[in-house]
């Protein structure tokens, strides 16, 4: 795969005000406590954009779009505020603005967010996924609604980072699980455990046209392991479950990258995002798990691991991902 990674003008870095917004954005790049390598990555990407000669400004909270911020463009990666549905907040306060910013508009951003209706969306192409039940904050919670399974996951709907997720064998474990995530103001989705590893596909847009970057793969040492927030945010031992690798499942590849390009035509224009497939490497049997838009960037994460493969730099990935919104919003030419 050879694609050429794109430029930000001069022109632009000299007249463009840029506005970069993420929780750690001001941090000084150690392992939060609570956060964990969150806190790396924001610290990452805001040296990766002053690095690029950008004529930065930086905030860590909401408040900076109230008001005008006097700014062209908008980087967001504040996209967990702690309160419900908040990955639509920066989106939807920069449409207020009329600020261009990068990534998806709010409701593309929204029905990402929502696995429920990611999981409709896909099913109406004919994109395999489990069986799932929704269960809305404050909607019955119906056992008739729950699909049949020796052993269940429950995670909030609109969670990141397997944050809330556990797992069950009965429907008294289900409901206990979801009244819990309830309490905490969340819906919460229940589908059946698939052994297996996950397949993360990164995609960018080039031209306006999404390009599938080589896919990584989440190789369980056991495929029954459910993967943690802890685990994912490096704030506990996990060397020994899984390691991030390059997917080399040549069969399933094609199909997985089938169903990719018709996810991705949901979420056009979406600068990029990640699409996730459950895939059980012993049956060959494939499910589409999530898509994740103004996902992770990090270097030691899928999109940087996967674009060492392309044979580019953290910030060639960065810079074209920017570049590429600025053309698209008019505000630099190709």
């Amino acid at each position: 795969m050879t694609v050429a990674p794109v430029k930000i003008s001069e022109e632009a870095k000299r007249d463009l005000r840029i506005l970069f917004m993420a929780k750690h954005a001001l941090g000084d790049g150690t392992l939060h406590g609570e956060d964990g390598n969150h806190a790396v990555y924001h610290h990452e990407v805001r040296t990766i954009l002053e690095g690029l000669g950008l004529n930065l400004k930086v905030a860590n909270s909401y408040d900076i779009l109230f008001n005008n911020p006097d700014v062209d463009f908008v980087f967001p990666l504040l996209n967990r505020g702690g309160f419900f549905n908040s990955e639509m907040l920066v989106p939807l306060l920069c449409s207020r603005l009329g600020l261009p910013f990068l990534g998806a508009s709010p409701i593309l951003r929204g029905l990402s967010d929502d696995k429920h209706l990611t999981k409709l969306e896909g099913r109406v192409r004919g994109v395999p996924t489990c069986d799932w039940a929704i269960y809305r904050n404050g909607a019955p919670v119906d056992a008739d609604a729950c699909p049949k399974a020796d052993r269940y996951v429950i995670k909030p709907n609109a969670s990141s980072a397997s944050w809330g997720v556990s797992d069950a064998s009965d429907w008294e474990g289900v409901k206990a699980a979801v009244d819990g995530i309830h309490a905490e103001g969340h819906d919460a989705i229940v589908e059946p455990f698939m052994n297996g590893s996950d397949v993360e596909v990164p995609v960018i847009t080039i031209g306006g046209e999404p390009v599938v970057m080589p896919p990584m793969l989440f190789r369980q040492a056991d495929p029954s392991h459910l993967r943690t927030y802890w685990e994912k945010r490096d704030l506990v031992e996990r060397e020994q479950k899984y390691e991030l690798v390059p997917f080399e499942g040549g069969k399933a590849w094609p199909k997985i990258r089938e169903l990719t390009l018709k996810m991705a035509e949901i979420f056009r224009p979406f600068d990029y995002g990640r699409f996730e497939f459950r895939y059980n490497e012993d049956n060959g049997e494939i499910n589409l798990l999530e898509v994740n838009l103004n996902c992770n960037l990090w270097s030691q994460k899928v999109y940087g691991r996967s674009a060492t493969l392309m044979g580019w730099t953290q910030e060639q990935l960065i810079e074209t991902i920017v570049a590429e919104s600025l053309i698209r919003h008019g505000l630099m030419s190709r």
